[in-house]
């Protein structure tokens, strides 16, 4: 095995770089955990550089999982995995500047008790970049493709992770990309592709799964939590038939319905239905009204295009802070950029991927709307399935998510009941399984929004240790 691997090392085109993070700019001291970085070549001739983050378990490095974690939009750097949602540190806003952003530990990161790739895809994201204008062009297909050749590559660089337990994970719309990752492993493992994988499951939150199903489920979960009437909903529903995405421009009935649900929801965060907008002196449009989900990362205000007139913090402050640190150069320093990144802003999400700058010519187009198929696929594999949704996210609500989940026509063996943190429902959870080598957890994150982790990280942090641990959510421990 190890001695494919090393032949591995001289077949595999490209060069590879791999550093050691001790410090990072804007926090005092040693870093208290692993920190590598660096970047692999994937695609022809290694045009597309794909940056990572690479966190070591602090608890048992050499048998703790190993999970490769893709954030979504897409276009969206992987620092929202790491800095907002599962990984150790974050922004300390209470101290911070845009021109001295200051970070601090977090106790409810991930890397406690898993060894993690935070990978920064496709080229656009982050600090990932192509070498050609050619290579910014792709699609979910390619960038899936991509992403396993990056983590192929990875692992012949860094072969003692080979027999850990192996997931893939993400958020948002890399709820498309993870099981086309997934798939790509299974298929490599079959036909005997080196190194071989250890693959046991995938695990995704608030994922963007099926375009008409999740988007058609915005209306019903709106009505659902009271922000639309019953008169208004069954007026949504009876005219349109249900269907709010593909709308019949000569149905003026259907049309009309949807111009009163937008206006009950056009002041409404959709990321997280409780949470204020960010600025309620600029008149709001509600996402829903654009008709897609293209941009499940493009919040309802462009904060980058707004005079500074917030007068308390707000959660969209996050991409004005990450981009005012990792834009300086120390800090690039720090996490050894390419000089080929020097001239190139970097931004949390690069809206431009999507068209949000040019609609004419988007460098990404979505072309798996949905991967249902895919997950039915892997029920009959030997896979671990973890599927959760902050229950207060209506960008992709929890009910087109259970919709989908429940179409794969799965036996329930733990039906719908309450899972505990510190003795306090922290969601609901369902368990369904096909036969002995299969299973799926659905888990809704009670008053999580998109995505789940960013708003309960406790709660996540034991959601993710109890399935990795006996595969359900049941109270056997809770880390403090």
């Amino acid at each position: 095995m190890l001695f494919a691997v090393f032949l591995l090392l001289a077949s595999l085109d490209g060069i590879k770089s791999q550093f050691l993070v001790k410090t990072l700019p804007g926090l005092d001291g040693d870093l208290p955990f692993t920190l590598e970085t660096g970047y692999i070549g994937v695609g022809a001739s290694d045009d597309v550089q794909l940056f990572y983050y690479f966190i070591e378990s602090e608890g048992n490095p050499e048998d703790d999982p190993l999970i490769i974690w893709l954030s979504g939009g897409p276009g969206c750097s992987s620092i929202s995995a790491l800095m907002f949602q599962i990984g150790p540190v974050t922004i300390n806003y209470a101290i911070s500047t845009l021109e001295n952003p200051i970070l601090k530990l977090v106790p409810y990161s991930w890397t406690k008790v898993a060894n993690i790739i935070f990978l920064d895809q496709p080229a656009g994201s982050g600090f990932s970049y192509a070498k050609s204008p050619e290579s910014y062009i792709t699609n979910d297909t390619l960038a899936s493709k991509l992403a396993y050749s990056f983590l192929r590559k990875w692992l012949v660089d860094h072969p003692k992770f080979l027999s850990n337990p192996l997931y893939v994970g993400g958020d948002s719309y890399s709820g498309i990309i993870v099981p086309l990752i997934v798939q790509e492993i299974y298929n490599g493992n079959e036909i005997g592709e080196e190194p071989p994988m250890n693959i046991k499951g995938y695990m995704v939150g608030n994922p963007f799964t099926d375009t008409s199903g999740d988007y058609n489920s915005r209306i019903p979960f709106a009505h659902d939590m009271a922000l639309l009437s019953d008169a208004i909903y069954k007026s949504a529903k009876e005219n349109c038939g249900g269907e709010y995405l593909n709308v019949d421009p000569n149905n003026s009935l259907c049309i009309h319905a949807l111009q009163t649900v937008d206006k009950c929801l056009e002041r409404i965060n959709i990321h997280q239905i409780l949470e204020p907008v960010c600025d309620t002196s600029n008149t709001i449009k509600s996402d829903l009204s654009r008709r897609d989900l293209r941009g499940l990362h493009k919040t309802s205000l462009d904060t980058w295009s707004l005079p500074q007139l917030q007068k308390r913090w707000c959660r969209d402050d996050k991409d004005e802070y990450t981009a005012a640190w990792a834009n300086r150069n120390d800090v690039r320093e720090a996490l050894h950029i390419h000089e080929e990144f020097n001239n190139i802003e970097w931004v949390r999400c690069n809206k431009s991927i999507q068209g949000y700058i040019s609609m004419e010519n988007p460098s990404y187009t979505g072309n798996v709307p949905s991967v249902v198929g895919y997950h039915r696929h892997f029920t009959d594999k030997k896979c671990r399935a973890l599927v959760f949704s902050g229950d207060h996210d209506m960008t992709i609500p929890h009910l087109g998510t259970l919709n989908w989940i429940q179409s794969l026509n799965l036996p329930v063996v733990d039906d719908w009941r309450p899972w505990f943190v510190d003795d306090q429902v922290a969601g609901y959870t369902m368990k369904y399984i096909n036969g002995t080598d299969y299973s799926l957890i659905f888990a809704t994150v009670k008053g999580g929004g998109h995505a789940a982790g960013e708003y309960k990280p406790k709660e996540c942090l034991n959601m993710f240790v109890r399935w990795l641990a006996n595969d359900t959510l049941s109270l056997d421990r809770t880390i403090t």
